[in-house]
């Protein structure tokens, strides 16, 4: 599978990436077996970028990961987890579960928002032994909507002093959002942003400043939330988008490329995976899976030919605006991915 570095440093990330909030029990039970089949499968398919967070289930996706890990070389695979969460001892939470936060696990521990410097140190030393690692390759900070001036005054300055170090080998952000990942892009020296949702088929928002920012300073995009929350695999009444019920308008957009994929005999879900790489910031495409069968359907989509016939005729229907880059078929952007 093809790798590419993150902006201009050394660490190296898979075209196709799993996002392991899904083994931390999202919204569901995964069991131990089927966690580690998970990312076995992954393993076997070629994917050597993976995506966690403490945030995952309360510590259980990153110790589910480095149990899969562990044996392994560890110059053969990318680790990327984040930072601005601390997980706090919850003795007060009984028979509690975390469902409130999305993880169907017992709610043992809180978080609580901390954007300092000595509060990403703790936070990557935690992860780390729940990781059962002695480094990881990249470092996120995690959701900083409400933390701006914290996390660019105390954190990010943390981060950049463990990667000058050689602590850590990339620096980046990860959001929901466009417009604070377009300020670190400006004001500071990440290598990457994780933006969900953000730059999919169904809304480019990123299109307007992340993704030009990033490709004028030689940075790179990993872009998560390609699905929109699911409403690109399987568009339909009561289908999720942004982890709520979509609102008729944006059903009717996803239904709507739904009808132009297939007229092309794609699914809607395979031109969702492909699309990103149309830009050139963009380094990853990063996508969950809770089975073994879910990241074999996902590989299975990547490496389906997509027409170009597919794109223009999206352009047609006002569906993609025609200055949005799109993934031209090339013989060798089908083979990457194998």
């Amino acid at each position: 599978m093809r790798t590419t570095r993150l902006g201009a440093g050394a660490v190296t990330v898979t075209q196709a990436a799993l996002g392991c909030a899904g083994i931390g029990n999202l919204y569901r039970p995964v069991t131990d077996e089927t966690a580690l089949a998970t990312l076995e499968a992954a393993w076997d398919a070629g994917i050597r970028t993976f995506d966690t967070a403490p945030h995952y289930g309360l510590g259980l996706s990153e110790r589910r990961l480095g149990e899969a890990l562990r044996g392994r070389p560890r110059d053969t695979y990318t680790v990327s987890t984040k930072v601005g969460r601390l997980l706090v001892p919850n003795p007060e939470a009984d028979h509690d579960d975390d469902l409130t936060h999305g993880f169907a696990v017992p709610a043992t521990h809180r978080r609580v928002w901390d954007f300092t410097a000595d509060g990403v140190l703790r936070s990557l030393e935690a992860s780390l032994d729940r990781l059962g690692l002695d480094r990881v390759d990249v470092v996120l900070l995690h959701d900083p909507d409400d933390h701006a001036e914290q996390a660019l005054r105390e954190a990010y300055p943390a981060l950049e002093r463990l990667r000058a170090e050689g602590v850590v080998g990339a620096i980046g952000v990860g959001m929901n959002q466009s417009g604070l990942p377009a300020r670190f892009l400006r004001e500071t020296d990440i290598d990457v942003v994780l933006l969900a949702g953000r730059y999919t088929l169904l809304e480019q928002d990123g299109l307007a400043e992340v993704l030009p920012e990033a490709a004028a300073r030689g940075r790179s995009v990993v872009i998560g939330g390609v699905f929109n929350s699911g409403l690109l695999v399987a568009p339909r009444p009561g289908a999720t988008y942004d982890y709520a019920a979509a609102p008729q308008p944006v059903l009717d957009r996803a239904l709507r490329l739904q009808a132009v994929s297939e007229r092309h005999g794609v699914p809607l879900r395979a031109a969702a995976l492909r699309f990103p790489f149309g830009h050139p910031a963009v380094a990853s495409v990063l996508t969950g899976a809770r089975s073994p069968e879910e990241v074999r359907d996902t590989m299975e989509q990547l490496r389906r030919p997509i027409p170009d016939a597919l794109w223009n005729d999206l352009r047609t229907e006002g569906l993609l605006s025609a200055d949005t880059p799109v993934p031209l078929s090339r013989t060798r952007e089908a083979q990457d991915v194998r």
